[in-house]
């Protein structure tokens, strides 16, 4: 406590921030394994499970369009707040007896936590921004890299804590557990983050909520495109596949795509490194350009060597290992660049908009893995998936590089 005590104000709040970001993550990806796992018992297709989170995806569209014109009228201390209250109001849903565990009540709850983990998301990565002296912009890419890393890899350990507490308390219980510990943090969080944090110094228009900057813009496009290329393969079609062409239980699926979510987090964390931070460079729009580029051939790799009757696991285990590793670099750098980019003033604004971008693509992503699968397999997810790597390496090209202006 006395080490706690001898740190600045700033780091103390970072701490909280991202201690919060992280209890919440570890009960969003519990929650989503225990669902999975809870309704593919009861006989539910892979496809129909997938689209029990269609509003948990299309809710967090709205809620970073809506919640960052929210946190800079309320402050982003009130946001996180509420993210973490909604969350455990979603928990508590599910805790109810199995004849009122019904489709659209499930989907119900999906939809509160989708709203609760992109207000808690975007407040989370605004925070940062005012924590951070405004010079200190490799600090900011650290700070950046380790939350969103460290975010990611727990999300990874959250599956597996939801499976094994899915087996030692059953599913109302492990709900319940984990609703009551959230709940915890959520009054520690009330009395402890700072009141301000975030609020506007002056009052957002709602015609404020389309950001003016035509930086923002399309670095949010060529997020939309970026993750609509992972989610296009990586949420319905892969695991599907794994479990019909491969043979994979339950299990196997889900232990191996947790497991490379946390390597994906891991290699977030250090993205600094590997784009240049280590040597005194700060990355810019050519850089967010040549690493999409590098990303944009692999899944049209894998769909090539899927065709030519190579050998299906290690053209897609393999592939996969190396497209999470790219993909992991493109995402912190993209981080970076948006909390880089935005106003001090109302920082939520533009970061509510830009992760409104990347709800959008994991929500187009989604719905496209069920149908192009359904309809002509993996091999097209891929291709697609590759088209949609391309454009944001393309739309990445407008973006300021060192010496221009963020505009």
């Amino acid at each position: 406590m006395r080490a706690l005590a001898s740190l600045s104000a700033e780091v103390r709040q970072y701490l909280l921030v991202t201690g919060n970001y992280w209890a919440f993550t570890l009960t969003d990806g519990a929650l989503r394994m225990l669902v999975v796992l809870h309704f593919h018992s009861l006989g539910y297709s892979p496809l129909q499970v997938a689209l029990l989170f269609l509003f948990y995806e299309l809710f967090g569209v709205v809620t970073n369009l809506f919640g960052g014109y929210l946190g800079a009228r309320i402050g982003l201390n009130r946001t996180m707040n509420l993210g973490l209250a909604l969350q455990v109001a979603a928990l508590l849903m599910l805790t109810v007896q199995s004849p009122w565990l019904t489709v659209p009540w499930v989907m119900a709850a999906q939809a509160l936590s989708g709203i609760a983990k992109d207000l808690n998301k975007m407040s989370a990565k605004s925070a940062i921004k005012l924590l951070v002296p405004g010079e200190a912009q490799g600090q900011l890419y650290r700070w950046v890299a380790l939350l969103t890393g460290s975010k990611n890899a727990l999300k990874g350990v959250g599956f597996f804590l939801g499976g094994a507490l899915l087996a030692l308390l059953g599913f109302a219980g492990a709900v319940l557990a984990m609703a009551l510990v959230l709940g915890l943090i959520w009054l520690a969080s009330l009395c402890l983050l700072r009141n301000d944090l975030g609020k506007a110094r002056a009052k957002p228009k709602f015609r404020d909520l389309l950001s003016k900057s035509r930086a923002i813009n399309l670095l949010s496009a060529a997020r939309l495109f970026l993750f609509g290329a992972r989610d296009v393969w990586f949420v319905v079609a892969l695991p599907v596949f794994l479990a019909t062409q491969f043979g994979w239980d339950f299990w196997q699926v889900g232990g191996f795509l947790a497991l490379w979510i946390i390597g994906y987090g891991l290699i977030q964390t250090q993205a600094p490194r590997v784009t240049g931070k280590a040597s005194g460079r700060l990355p810019d729009g050519r850089a967010a350009f040549v690493w999409a580029l590098a990303l944009a051939g692999l899944p049209a790799l894998i769909a090539l060597g899927l065709s030519a009757g190579g050998p299906a696991q290690v053209w897609v285990l393999g592939g996969l290992l190396l497209f999470g590793a790219l993909f992991a670099v493109n995402s912190s750098l993209h981080s970076y660049l948006i909390v880089s980019y935005a106003k001090e003033d109302g920082v939520s604004l533009d970061v509510g908009f830009y992760y409104m971008s990347n709800a959008l693509g994991r929500l187009l992503g989604t719905l496209l893995s069920g149908w192009l699968f359904q309809t002509w397999g993996l091999e097209v997810c891929l291709w697609v998936s590759s088209a949609f790597v391309l454009v944001a390496a393309l739309v990445s090209l407008g973006l300021p590089r060192h010496g221009s202006q963020a505009q």
